[in-house]
């Protein structure tokens, strides 16, 4: 049902698994997984769409250049990717780092999105700073799950140095705090970890996007003066941002629905993946 790919999208080449008939859903994964964050809701989607889970530039086993990660970059990335698929149109999901990726397909490429489902982030330079003033609170579970924000935006001879060797500690770190109540497996853990340690740039890769954060949060602030018309569901953990991503996006979008998922922390699709799977196909067949 499914296939694994390569793709160009001009100066980098994107892997990819596609599968399934119907009209084109884009999945866009967060930090720190790959596009088998979706594994758990692939089957089910490809029933009625074409589903097509990508690794961003610089993650799992896509190409891992210095440069090109602020969310415009991205967006390209992701757009030339669908146009190389042959769609047109589609629809988008992002969760986590993923969200503002998404966010600027449809902000930067309005005529080829045609409905917009995001999950589990803030958007740089809109409503971000309460999210990062947080860090400076003696709330030791915000700062065990937030702290990377600032940390992978460190040059690499400090963060790279740091992580290398001890990604297990590092990464299972993150997947741990982040989960709430309902841990995911070891061996799904170990799966992220073997592939962040794949690749003699894959921590390169997996800090770009946060490197790159303060260019995504000026081009956040010019996407701002002109909402998002198509439709926008909003997704949070019940144990993580829960409601919280609604309030978020009416700031940016005209047409937004909101859904608390049930029982799951951050990593929502590999927690909750039928709650998921509820309130996302309802969203699309809407």
């Amino acid at each position: 049902m499914f296939r694994s790919r390569y793709v160009d999208v001009g100066d980098v080449r994107l892997h990819a698994v596609t599968g399934g008939e119907g009209p084109p859903l884009l999945l866009v994964h967060g930090w720190p997984q790959t596009w088998y964050a979706w594994r758990l809701v692939m089957p089910a989607l490809a029933r009625h769409y074409h589903v097509v889970a990508v690794d961003q530039r610089g993650i799992g086993l896509s190409d891992k250049p210095e440069g090109g990660y602020d969310s415009a970059g991205l967006a390209r990335d992701m757009v030339t990717l669908m146009q190389a698929l042959g769609h047109q149109r589609f629809s988008v999901f992002g969760t986590d780092v993923g969200m503002p990726i998404a966010y600027a397909v449809a902000a930067d490429h309005p005529d080829r999105v045609d409905r917009l489902a995001v999950a589990e982030a803030f958007l740089p330079g809109i409503d971000g700073g309460a999210t990062l003033i947080r860090l400076l609170q003696p709330n030791q579970l915000l700062n065990a799950r937030l702290w990377h924000l600032i940390f992978n935006q460190l040059p690499p001879d400090v963060n790279e140095a740091l992580v290398r060797d001890r990604e297990d500690v590092f990464f299972g770190a993150e997947f741990d705090y982040s989960a709430g109540t309902s841990k995911l497996p070891d061996e799904t853990v170990r799966y992220y970890v073997r592939m962040l340690r794949s690749d003699r740039h894959a921590l390169r890769g997996s800090f770009g996007f946060y490197r790159a954060l303060w260019t995504t949060a000026e081009q956040n602030v010019a996407r701002r003066a002109h909402k998002l018309s198509m439709p926008v569901l909003a997704m949070g953990g019940e144990q993580s941002a829960g409601l919280s991503i609604g309030p978020l996006m009416t700031s940016v979008a005209a047409n937004v629905q909101s859904v608390s998922i049930p029982g799951a922390g951050h990593w929502i699709a590999e927690q909750s993946p039928d709650a998921v799977l509820a309130a996302l196909t309802t969203f699309l067949a809407g």
